[in-house]
């Protein structure tokens, strides 16, 4: 099959339920997804699926009426499984598990509702949620949901600047905030950070409700609430039906500079998009055990911590924890085999920081995984070599897969429920349902298989997706759907291979111009990567006089690793050159002791570009650790 033929639904003759599932999406949207709204519950029955009188501002399900947490929580319990476990904490960080079924979740999120709404708080009024990963962040979310208002959650540990930026923007009625967050070094405080920010921001919300953790407790002005004093005379509030073209919540994209960039999430789409992605992408259904191991304050912690696990009457992790350190490289081992997971949604980078402190797996073998089915990875690119060693070590399906904040579910996976594919390392596979992907050239037109250029999709996009910027249409236009007329542009580069294979190469940012030649500093990386010692790694194009940009890598060495850096400079030299070419001019490689992240396990390769060019670049406030930056700086700018 061609790479257009993949992406449009057009000729080929593969056919399979994934490739039956996939051109209906694409010839008849309406009659698919009304189909796939059977699975929700809802008020009033939309009797259309797409609304698109506005384009390209598209909505779906315009005449539909439903409440997201009612088909989250009551629906299960009203169907007789209120016993049925939902929610599992697990806090290595405070040494705590503990077990809610649909019932106790349920009945917990109707009495904070009720706080909720005798503090004003209605359909349409914003929230924002300042918490680390606790159940009462889950149950603030259902909540809001369950008033019909709209949450945003800002990830905890946010310096007051960036929150007082969101609060102005989201001009929130309320805030509820934890006082602390856990790290397993230290604690961090948050209510001083929320104060500082309410001073700093023009709007000032109603109340901030405070969830006092003994860690730290917070100190209390006159406009805070405690959290537990508050509840214990709410009256629950039963579930409030809106328009399924209604907000969820309003989602800020990392790393904005200036004003910030919020992302709505529907309440109907949503609904319909995760619940079919639960069943067709993860093959999760009611009473199986699903871990992603994210946080609350990114959409992968939205869309599957929270929301999709339980439309579908599954059991949902959350962890509060790291990958290592809480308290060793086997943390993810335990959590499978202590609750008996089925699957594992997850970033490369975590992978990678296990096999960085336990490259041969040791502590794998003290934990028995017979539950434990499939590996879903996404947030950042996934290289062969993770991929082969997961694959090796745990001995399941290693699935990759591509979607963005925007986005809200995948775009590109191997739709484990539906009809598990053949896998690629280094593809994400295929799009999924409603995804018409396609691979454009500068010029917007259609590029041919294997050509590689920026990935962008046809609209109208799938439900699920966002149908708009916060209180701005038309900076959602200028932002994504602009540079190509009836796209909406990813920001990232790749090809789609003879098979309709898709490969997400890096940001297009990350598409170097080597004397003329464009190169993937993604490929590069993948090179790296499979080299022995080499636990993970970053390529960046940097300022070059005479070339344009030259490739510069960073490498990161695996736990008990010895070698000389010359020697292994020599050696991923010479790798590159024979797998990429002397065309890429590949010849300085720094050894380093950390890479510098976002939060979410991102590689800062923007921030790290600029640097290295000399720029006064801004520190993104996603950044995970400082102090990993401020070392790497005077490698980045002045290289050995």
């Amino acid at each position: 099959m061609s790479s257009t033929q993949a992406a449009s639904g057009d000729g080929g003759e593969l056919m399979g339920a994934y490739d039956e599932n996939y051109r209906r999406s694409l010839a008849d949207p309406e009659g698919f997804w009304l189909e796939a709204a059977a699975a929700i519950s809802w008020t009033r029955s939309p009797t259309r699926a797409l609304d698109d009188s506005a384009a390209p501002l598209y909505r779906w399900f315009p005449d539909g009426e439903l409440n997201t947490s009612y088909n989250a929580l009551d629906r299960h319990v009203e169907n007789g499984d209120g016993e049925r476990s939902a929610l599992i904490y697990d806090s290595p960080v405070t040494g705590t598990t503990r077990t809610f079924t649909y019932a106790e979740l349920r009945d917990a999120v109707a009495v904070f509702a009720g706080a909720l709404r005798s503090l004003g708080v209605g359909k349409g009024d914003r929230v924002i949620v300042y918490m680390p990963m606790i159940p009462e962040a889950v149950i603030t979310m259902l909540a809001c949901a369950r008033l019909g208002a709209v949450h945003s959650v800002v990830f905890g540990g946010f310096a007051p600047k960036e929150l007082a930026a969101r609060i102005d923007d989201a001009t929130p009625k309320v805030i509820v905030a934890a006082s602390c967050g856990i790290e397993p070094t230290r604690v961090v405080e948050y209510k001083p950070i929320v104060d500082e920010a309410i001073e700093l921001a023009s709007h000032r919300p109603d109340h901030t409700i405070v969830l006092q953790r003994e860690n730290a407790p917070g100190k209390l002005g006159e406009r805070d609430l405690d959290w537990e004093t508050l509840i214990s005379d709410a009256t629950p509030a039963d579930p409030v039906p809106v328009a399924a073209t209604d907000p969820l919540y309003v989602l800020y994209t990392s790393g904005t500079t200036g004003k910030p960039k919020g992302v709505v999430r529907d309440n109907g789409g949503h609904a319909v998009a995760l619940a079919w992605s639960m069943s067709a992408v993860y093959d999760i259904g009611p009473g199986d055990v699903w871990w992603t191991a994210s946080d609350v304050g990114w959409v992968v912690g939205h869309s599957y911590i929270v929301y999709a696990p339980l439309l579908v009457g599954a059991t949902t992790i959350l962890y509060e924890g790291k990958p290592v350190g809480t308290p060793d490289a086997g943390a993810f081992w335990r959590v499978i085999a202590q609750h008996h997971v089925k699957a594992l949604f997850t970033a490369p980078t975590a992978l990678r920081a296990i096999k960085k402190v336990d490259p041969e797996a040791a502590e794998l073998a003290k934990y028995d995984l017979d539950r434990f089915a499939t590996l879903f990875l996404a947030g950042e690119r996934l290289d062969p070599e993770t991929y082969h060693w997961a694959h090796s070590k745990l001995g399941v399906p290693v699935v990759d897969h591509w979607w963005q904040t925007e986005t809200g579910w995948p775009i590109v996976a191997n739709p484990h429920g539906l009809e598990p594919l053949p896998t690629k390392p280094g593809s994400a596979t295929v799009p999924l349902p409603g995804w018409n992907v396609q691979i454009l050239a500068a010029d917007g037109t259609v590029l041919a298989a294997g050509e590689e250029g920026a990935i962008a999709i046809r609209l109208p996009l799938p439900p699920g997706a966002l149908p708009t910027l916060w209180g701005d249409d038309a900076r959602y236009i200028d932002n994504y759907l602009s540079q190509y007329d009836g796209y909406y542009l990813t920001g990232d580069s790749g090809y789609i291979d003879a098979d309709g294979y898709i490969f997400v190469m890096g940001r297009t940012d990350d598409v170097i111009n080597v004397a003329g030649h464009r190169l993937s500093t993604g490929s590069m990386e993948a090179v790296l990567a499979a080299h022995p010692a080499v636990a993970e790694c970053a390529v960046i194009g940097v300022h070059d006089a005479l070339k344009g940009q030259l490739p510069r890598g960073f490498v990161v060495l695996k736990a008990g690793v010895e070698i000389s850096p010359e020697t292994l400079q020599e050696e991923l030299v010479a790798a590159v050159r024979r797998d990429i070419g002397p065309v890429a001019a590949f010849r300085e490689v720094s050894v380093v002791e950390a890479l510098p992240k976002t939060r979410s396990g991102k590689i800062l390769r923007k921030t790290m570009r600029g640097i290295a060019d000399g720029r006064d670049v801004a520190i993104p406030s996603t950044i995970e650790d400082p102090a990993v930056l401020e070392t790497l700086r005077p490698i980045l700018r002045h290289p050995s």
